[in-house]
């Protein structure tokens, strides 16, 4: 098995960046949901309700600096270091500080949403733990939603387009017209596999020369209903994965990851499954 896609979202919820290689951090990719849009009261604004947010283009520059582009005003550059603003934050369960990026960086964002948003940076990482039922005390993770890495593979995909057809033909419909791609799932990683679901029974692994804990198989939400061009919002693939993939009251897709090293990993990789 080999890595075939790189994918960092520099700022949580908008457009993804494909990378023929990164750098892997405690945290998760470098330059991966390092920065997220809040509301007035400090809690994440995600796609999952603002779908426009998919529509934003975001590069990071590095040292903390991110260029914003989208489809409402022009391009912005942010400055996160220029900052001292410190504001408690809420994403899930997890609060947490983090710096209030810039008025300007607001406005970007509330023009975009028509509301009184924030853009706020994680400049420390270590203040957000995963979910102690699943990590390590030490484990680290961004503003991604729970883990530092989504890993997906390309079998699963080919198995869960195949189950999409079959479904809508049992219903009497007429089939999708293209098979749902990969971005509606917002991996870190993909990596070609031959065979569905292998990823469930994995429990640690190799990507290039860095280790992996493979910690929890990564329950889906209805952001993977939304067209990621569009913005559109459908059924699938939630519809065909609660008739094939639901237990424990919840929907499954892809495979959730800590680092248990750090280094540089690149699309090509070999993939080594060191633990099953």
């Amino acid at each position: 098995m080999r890595v075939v896609e790189l994918t960092i979202y520099p700022v949580k919820s908008t457009r993804g960046s494909s990378r023929a290689e990164a750098e892997v951090e405690p945290w998760g990719l470098a330059d991966d949901r390092r920065w997220m849009v809040v509301d007035d009261a400090g809690y994440v604004v995600t796609a999952r309700v603002r779908p426009t947010l998919l529509g934003v283009t975001v590069t990071p520059l590095g040292r903390g600096r991110i260029r914003l582009e989208g489809p409402h005003a022009t391009a912005l550059e942010v400055d996160g270091t220029a900052s001292r603003e410190y504001v408690p934050v809420q994403i899930w369960k997890n609060t947490l500080d983090a710096v209030r990026a810039s008025a300007a960086a607001d406005a970007w964002f509330a023009k975009l949403l028509d509301e009184d948003v924030r853009l706020v940076w994680l400049d420390d990482p270590t203040r957000r733990p995963v979910n102690p039922a699943y990590g390590l005390p030490a484990d680290r993770v961004s503003f991604a939603d729970a883990y530092p890495l989504l890993l997906t593979t390309t079998g699963s995909l080919v198995q869960l387009n195949d189950w999409v057809v079959e479904e809508a033909l049992l219903r009497g419909e007429e089939p999708p017209a293209e098979p749902l791609p990969m971005r509606r799932f917002r991996p870190s990683v993909v990596v070609d596999s031959a065979d569905p679901f292998t990823e469930d029974t994995w429990c640690k692994l190799r990507i290039g020369d860095v280790p992996f804990r493979a910690v929890k198989l990564c329950d889906r939400c209805v952001l993977t209903t939304i067209d990621p061009d569009t913005q559109a919002r459908g059924k699938e693939p939630l519809r065909t994965l609660a008739r094939h993939r639901r237990w424990d009251g919840k929907v499954w897709f892809g495979m959730n990851l800590v680092p248990d090293g750090t280094g540089r990993i690149a699309v090509g990789d070999d993939v080594e499954i060191t633990a099953g």
